[in-house]
């Protein structure tokens, strides 16, 4: 649990409806958070939910038909240079060479890129000396420890994580956990994680907030127990396993049983 001292990210009331060829579809309803400065959390809930849509409108690419965002003093519209975000692919430019993807952040806001930051980032992810290689050289593994860096190279106060290893292989995903865990912990940055991975959202979070089916509310806000670092062992622990089951119970719950085919994990 992060030594937390004043509030980074206020979302009130946050509601978002959109049209569909099926009629008006009721995304987000009256959805209220408060994040810390420093507190890693996970958003779950059943597929549809809204949860990406809710992750969309943090970064200020989508626009919420009611409530409001804030980041500190600010309101959040449009995206903001204090917000990274990982994506649910890594996005690498192929044309471009892995350096100059993740320089790609500072071109658009025309600012010099750091290029001290980006080389540590690259050494701690493990990709010292590839900065040169390009995207088709690396594997997904690789590709995703670019796109860290490259969320992370102009130092956002927040980063926000959209199911970025849902498409790894199990190993290679915990792997990636760990990681972030040890990059949160040595730079306590505010983080929002979606994933369809109870046991992700458990073993990476302060907290996880389960969402309800669609309309998406906050059902539930689960505080994790467990002390930091943790170890990869953690998740085959019987505290681990009950407290993963009992959130994806929950999620099981909320759904229609018409609609319980699709996994909630």
């Amino acid at each position: 649990m992060g030594d937390h001292t004043h509030e980074a990210l206020r979302i009130s009331g946050a509601t978002k409806t959109y049209a569909a060829h099926s009629g008006v579809v009721h995304a987000l309803q009256d959805v209220d958070m408060i994040v810390e400065a420093g507190e890693f959390i996970s958003v779950v809930g059943p597929s549809g939910c809204g949860k990406t849509t809710l992750l969309w409108s943090i970064a200020g690419l989508h626009q919420l038909s009611g409530g409001r965002i804030h980041l500190g003093e600010d309101e959040i519209k449009q995206p903001h240079p204090s917000i990274g975000m990982m994506f649910q692919e890594a996005n690498l430019l192929p044309w471009r060479t892995i350096e100059q993807n993740i320089s790609l952040p500072f071109e658009l806001r025309r600012i010099r890129p750091d290029r001290d930051r980006v080389e540590a980032l690259l050494e701690r992810v493990g990709l010292g000396g590839f900065g040169e290689k390009m995207p088709r050289e690396l594997s997904g593994g690789m590709q995703q420890r670019a796109s860290i860096v490259r969320a992370l190279a102009s130092n956002p106060d927040v980063l926000l994580m959209d199911e970025p290893f849902g498409a790894l292989d199990a190993f290679t995903r915990d792997e990636m956990n760990k990681l972030v865990e040890e990059i949160w912990i040595e730079a306590r940055k505010t983080v929002i994680l979606i994933t369809h991975s109870i046991a992700e959202a458990v073993f990476l979070s302060d907290k996880v907030y389960v969402m309800s089916a669609r309309p998406g509310r906050i059902s539930r806000v689960v505080d994790v127990p467990f002390e930091r670092p943790r170890p990869l062992e953690l998740m085959e622990t019987r505290e681990f396993f009950d407290l993963v089951n009992d959130i994806k119970s929950d999620i099981k719950h909320q759904v229609p049983p018409a609609r319980r085919t699709t996994s909630a994990g």
